[in-house]
């Protein structure tokens, strides 16, 4: 009989369907199917309320149960300056949230916290870049690495680039790349991109890139955030992916209840 050959697309597939089980999912069934937005206050954070999200990648296991806070743990306990961090945040929140500042204008000011490991997040950050491309949202992008080395190694080189102006292009080659991140490829990539390769790889050991990633690890600290992703609309908080039509609608919400409490100029 001749000898049955297994195609190199149905590896990577198998090996794909492998490495997705290891995230772990909590996607609230009324989430799916509720027509209208409907909020809880946010304990602890005047002005800021929450709603219910979808899917989400946690550094946990699947047995349904994990620590609170999973992925940002051992990286908090290692920092010394992260107490100090979280407190000073939490008495002055929106620069840190929203750093661009809060658009006066029609836009609502939206903070999105990703993982580039994470599969929901692709599917988000597309979304939302295509809204802010309209007009709509002012995205401020914050790197919430919680996946492992390769998360951590991602975010770096995405904030090392910011600081050539080239955050965006990295972000969105590295969500669509197929494979886990490493040092050699983001080198690749600073090279076909167009920064300066020695610039960028001092900026990602740098101070600055390091205390943004703090910063970015306290917001999560103060609103909960347990896995990837996770927004902030305006003043809604939601933990998960969320559907088109659910942004659109919250948009509009936030547009028309008007500027956020506290995070005016």
């Amino acid at each position: 009989m001749p000898r049955k050959t297994i195609s190199r697309r149905a590896v990577l597939g198998f090996l794909a369907a492998g490495a997705f089980g290891l995230f772990v999912v909590r996607e609230p069934i009324g989430a799916l199917f509720a027509e209208d937005l409907s909020f809880e206050p946010m304990p602890g954070l005047p002005g800021f309320r929450q709603m219910a999200g979808g899917s989400i990648s946690t550094g946990g296991s699947a047995a349904g149960t994990f620590g609170l806070f999973v992925g940002l743990d051992s990286a908090d306990q290692a920092d010394p300056r992260m107490e100090e961090t979280v407190a000073r945040i939490r008495s002055d929140m929106c620069p840190a949230l929203y750093p661009s500042g809060v658009a006066e204008d029609d836009l609502v000011p939206v903070a999105s916290f990703s993982d580039y490991n994470c599969p929901y997040c692709r599917v988000q950050t597309e979304k939302l870049a295509e809204i802010a491309k309209s007009g709509g949202i002012e995205v401020a992008w914050h790197e919430l690495p919680l996946l492992g080395d390769a998360s951590l190694t991602a975010a770096r080189g995405a904030l090392a680039a910011k600081r050539q102006g080239a955050y965006l292009a990295f972000h969105r080659r590295l969500m669509r790349a197929p494979f886990q991140t490493n040092a050699e490829y983001l080198k690749l990539l600073a090279k076909d991109i167009g920064v300066d390769r020695e610039q960028f790889l001092a900026d990602m050991q740098s101070d600055e890139v390091a205390d943004e990633l703090r910063r970015s690890r306290a917001l999560a600290r103060i609103f909960g955030f347990i896995g990837t992703p996770a927004l902030v609309v305006g003043r809604t908080v939601i933990q998960g992916q969320v559907g088109d039509a659910t942004i659109a609608k919250l948009i509009e919400r936030e547009r028309a209840d008007g500027p956020v409490p506290g995070c005016t100029a």
